[in-house]
C-alpha cells in the first residue's frame, strides 16, 4: 500500500507515475520533471524545450472520483469563459480526454492525472496583508456571484464542506480529536466549541445566497499577482459549502494574528466590491473561522509526516484551543 512506503519510496513511486502519464500527452521530449508540492496530490512542473512549462498533478487514490476531477475542471473553465478570472486551464491528452488513468502493477492501482497550462503572475506580498486581502475578497466575490449562476454539471460530485464534514460525523479531513498536541483536559472545551457551532450553522441556515459551490482553499498562497490581475490556483478542495467558509479559508494558520481583524475588514471591503456581504454575515464569521480551524486541526493529525504539521508540533492545539475559550466567551449563551 503507498500510505505505508516510506516517504522516498513514495516519492519515487509518484515520479514514476508522472513519468508514465506524459505520454499520454502529444508533448516534446521534456527537458524537466520537478515536484512542486505534495500533499493531497503529487503535483509537477513539467520543463519542455522552446515553450513555456506545464503543470502536471498526479491525483490522490482515494479523494476524488473522476466525475469529481471533471466538475473541477468544468469550474475552472467556466470561470475563466464566464467570470474572466483566469484559472489553470486542462489539457486533452492524445484520446481527447483532459482526465488520464496510470496503471500501478506495483500497487495494483489506477492514478487519474491531469495536465494544465502554466498560469504566469506573482505569489502577494505578505509584508503587508492589507491590500493583498482587498484583492483575495474581491476575487472571491467574483467567484461566487459565478457559483450562484453557474448550473452544476449532471455528473457533479465534489467533497461538501457543511458541519458534518468539516468537524462533524463526516469529516472530510479526520477527526479533529486526534489532532496533534490535544491535552486530555482540553478535549471538553472544544468539544463545547464544535457544539456551539452546530447551532449556529443551523440558524444561519443554508440558502442558495449562503452555501453553494466555493473553493475551499482560497488564501494568498493560492493567488497569482499579474500586473491588474488576480488569478486563482489550486481548485482542489473546492466543493459545496457555506461562502463564509472561504473568508475561514482565507485566514488559515493566522486566526491567532493580533492584526486578523484588520484583515478580515479588508477582505470584506474587497468583497463588497463585487458580492454583497449582510451583517448578519459579518456577525457570523468567527463562527466560520472557528470551524475552518477545528478542520485544519484535524487535517494536521490525519497528515502527521506533512512538512507544514512537522513545523506547527503541538502549537497550533494551544492556538486553537484559546481560540475556542474565546469564541465560547462571545457566543456561549
Amino acid at each position: 500500500m503507498f500510505e505505508q512506503m516510506s516517504y522516498d519510496a513514495q516519492l519515487a513511486y509518484l515520479q514514476g507515475v508522472a513519468e508514465k502519464a506524459l505520454q499520454k500527452w502529444a508533448l516534446p521530449e521534456p527537458t524537466g520533471l520537478k515536484l512542486l508540492s505534495l500533499s493531497e496530490n503529487a503535483t509537477y512542473r513539467v520543463d519542455l524545450p522552446d515553450r513555456n512549462p506545464l503543470i502536471l498533478r498526479v491525483h490522490r487514490t482515494d479523494y476524488h472520483s473522476r466525475d469529481g476531477i471533471q466538475t473541477e475542471l468544468d469550474w475552472m473553465k467556466a470561470l475563466q469563459e464566464d467570470a474572466g478570472i483566469q484559472t489553470p486551464q486542462s489539457i486533452d491528452g492524445r484520446d481527447g480526454s483532459a482526465i488520464q488513468e496510470v496503471v500501478s502493477e506495483a500497487l495494483d492501482e489506477v492514478r487519474y492525472v491531469t495536465l494544465f497550462h502554466f498560469i504566469d503572475g506573482e505569489e502577494p506580498d505578505e509584508s503587508d496583508l492589507i491590500e493583498p486581502f482587498k484583492k483575495l475578497g474581491e476575487v472571491t466575490g467574483k467567484m461566487h456571484n459565478h457559483a450562484r449562476g453557474w448550473t452544476l454539471p449532471s455528473y457533479f460530485d465534489r467533497l461538501v464542506w457543511d458541519y458534518d464534514g468539516c468537524i462533524g460525523d463526516t469529516p472530510n479531513w479526520g477527526d479533529w480529536r486526534k489532532g496533534p498536541g490535544l491535552k486530555p483536559e482540553d478535549v471538553g472545551t472544544l468539544e463545547a466549541v464544535s457544539d456551539l457551532i452546530k447551532q449556529r450553522l443551523a440558524a444561519f441556515g443554508q440558502s442558495p445566497q449562503r452555501f453553494g459551490l466555493i473553493h475551499s482553499d482560497i488564501r494568498l498562497a493560492n493567488l497569482l499577482i499579474c500586473g491588474d490581475d488576480t488569478r486563482v490556483i489550486d481548485f482542489d478542495d473546492c466543493g459545496l459549502g457555506w461562502f463564509l467558509y472561504d473568508l475561514a479559508s482565507a485566514v488559515s494558520f493566522i486566526e491567532t494574528n493580533p492584526g486578523l481583524d484588520k484583515v478580515i475588514d479588508a477582505w470584506v471591503e474587497g468583497y463588497r466590491r463585487s458580492a454583497s456581504f449582510s451583517e448578519e454575515e459579518e456577525r457570523e464569521i468567527p463562527t466560520f473561522i472557528m470551524m475552518r480551524r477545528l478542520t485544519l486541526f484535524a487535517w494536521l493529525g490525519s497528515h502527521p509526516t506533512a512538512d507544514l504539521a512537522q513545523e506547527l508540533g503541538d502549537s497550533f492545539a494551544q492556538g486553537t484551543v484559546e481560540l475556542g475559550n474565546a469564541y465560547l466567551a462571545q457566543f456561549q449563551s
